[in-house]
């Protein structure tokens, strides 16, 4: 059997960044599946399966292409049911729906204001011209414009995941005593920013710092899976 996941990676092949493909990091390593991972430039995607997909991650699962992490997590569901469940039950998949929109909503903006200018210095010279245009156009503003008020942006962070913090009063994890994918969602999006600008603004005591190690604990026999920085 071959499974390969086509991931994000900047000029340095070994720094893989999107929080989407750390997503689907996650949910393959939770299952226990074997795979390779393809270092994948911005420029590289349409390429995929012949331009299945605009967009990384990408699962070849034996041929059968899958983008989009939470496609991929509910695939990897469905195909390998005897393995540890992503979701347990009907409620995890509804749970991380909204995990995902607390995530894409609130968490997201603010890593991107943050670590702006990070992720275009790591980027290689053709995704540089890319990135520019195509965040620019979205935000309406220059890249350094926006990240001026990145400092505003790192004073605030903190107070974002007050949510997570509040659950993590009663349980260790999103999913309870133990990981969903829910978990890896909001994993997915500190892995972001980790890689790219680093974790400073969260206190080393701060509950989710503290369930974030807990996360990049679970699958250490995994290697590179969820240790790269």
């Amino acid at each position: 059997m071959t499974r390969a996941l086509y991931s994000l990676c900047g000029a340095d092949e070994r720094r893989f960044f999107s929080p989407h493909c750390w997503k689907a990091v996650m949910a393959l390593a939770h299952k226990g599946l074997d795979f390779e991972e393809i270092p994948t430039t911005y420029a590289r995607i349409r390429a995929i399966g012949g331009g299945v997909s605009s967009i990384v991650p990408v699962l070849d699962d034996n041929g059968r292409l899958i983008p989009d992490s939470f496609d991929i997590a509910l695939h990897l569901e469905e195909a390998y049911p005897e393995r540890p469940s992503l979701f347990n039950g009907e409620g995890g998949k509804a749970l991380s729906r909204m995990v995902e929109g607390y995530s894409q909503m609130i968490i997201h903006p603010a890593i991107m204001r943050i670590a702006l200018l990070d992720i275009h210095a790591n980027l290689d010279e053709e995704d540089k011209a890319y990135f520019r245009q195509s965040r620019e156009a979205r935000l309406g503003k220059p890249l350094e414009v926006v990240a001026a008020d990145s400092e505003a942006e790192k004073a605030a962070f903190a107070a974002k995941l007050e949510p997570l913090r509040h659950m993590l009063k009663f349980q260790p994890f999103i999913g309870g005593q133990t990981p969903l994918f829910a978990d890896y969602i909001v994993f997915g999006a500190l892995q972001w920013l980790r890689v790219s600008a680093g974790l400073a603004m969260l206190a080393a005591d701060d509950p989710v710092t503290l369930w974030f190690e807990r996360c990049l604990d679970l699958h250490q026999s995994r290697g590179r899976t969820v240790t790269a920085a």
